[in-house]
């Protein structure tokens, strides 16, 4: 239990770190090229943990840092150094894509005939974009042995954009499995399609079935960003589990005991690393996630 609380406090340290550097990178657009000492005066941090931010986001290609230019004499010294955003920081802020793909997506309900077969459709379309994507994905997953696979796909993710890691989940955390059954999380700390995603569940059903067949198992979704929690966890059962002990031989005649199925998703509104879920759903069916 030390280590998954642990482990929690660092993730909500990642996402309080990439909040903060949206803070920054947002500073930069409403105000314009500014120095360290001008951030750190607006946000109300010191302008150490100002320069780390930037060293971050200048590493993400989000800002660049040029000399700053003085108009009229300047006093002695080398002109103060300031951060201003790159095309690729500024195309993240204010370009109406949420609103476009949302669009999107519903004229592609509507022209299916709406209701069930709309929503059939936007299914299909969210598959077909998750599966482009795995595409890319394969070669790393399938390079790796099964007990990494999880981890090189949260590489894979992260390449995407997604803030993905992998880490060992607390025992019994898999809706309908076991209790004390060994598997991994996979997080992922961003999504760049989340408010999409609210108003079109698909996508996150769609990446939930890619997950499952690039890692050869099945997968439970235990928590999203669409869904209002601060990182979409889902949870991976070990490949290879140990026999269970076999149980008393049923009597003479009896016909054999079956296993009841696992689950395949799963979404809930709970700590996504020491709560079970307690809703269940196929991965063609289950509820929200980033994608």
């Amino acid at each position: 239990m030390a280590d998954g609380a642990a482990q929690k406090a660092a993730d909500e340290q990642t996402t309080g770190e990439r909040r903060t550097r949206t803070r920054v990178a947002r500073s930069i657009l409403d105000h314009g090229p500014s120095t360290t000492a001008d951030l750190a005066e607006r946000l109300g941090l010191t302008q150490a943990a100002v320069r780390r931010h930037l060293d971050a986001l200048v590493a993400d290609d989000v800002v660049q840092a040029r000399e700053q230019r003085v108009y009229g004499s300047r006093g002695r010294g080398r002109p103060a150094k300031v951060f201003a955003l790159t095309d690729c920081g500024r195309d993240a802020f204010d370009q109406g894509y949420d609103q476009l793909a949302a669009d999107a997506m519903r004229w592609i309900a509507e022209a299916a005939g709406g209701g069930e077969d709309g929503k059939a459709a936007v299914f299909a379309f969210a598959r077909a974009r998750v599966a482009a994507q795995a595409d890319r994905y394969r070669t790393a997953v399938d390079a790796a042995p099964p007990e990494d696979r999880a981890k090189a796909l949260a590489r894979a993710l992260s390449a995407d954009g997604y803030a993905a890691t992998a880490r060992s989940a607390p025992p019994g955390l898999g809706a309908g499995t076991p209790s004390g059954q060994a598997g991994e999380q996979l997080c992922q700390h961003h999504c760049p399609v989340a408010h999409t995603a609210e108003q079109f569940p698909q996508l996150c059903e769609a990446e939930a079935e890619v997950f499952s067949e690039l890692l050869g198992t099945h997968v439970q979704r235990l928590a999203t960003i669409a869904h209002g929690d601060g990182v979409c966890t889902t949870f991976i059962p070990q490949a290879h589990q140990p026999a269970a002990p076999a149980g008393p031989a049923p009597p003479h005649g009896a016909p054999p005991q079956t296993a009841r199925p696992l689950a395949t998703t799963a979404t809930a509104d709970t700590d996504p690393v020491t709560h079970p879920v307690t809703d269940h759903a196929s991965a063609g069916t289950s509820g929200r996630n980033p994608a």
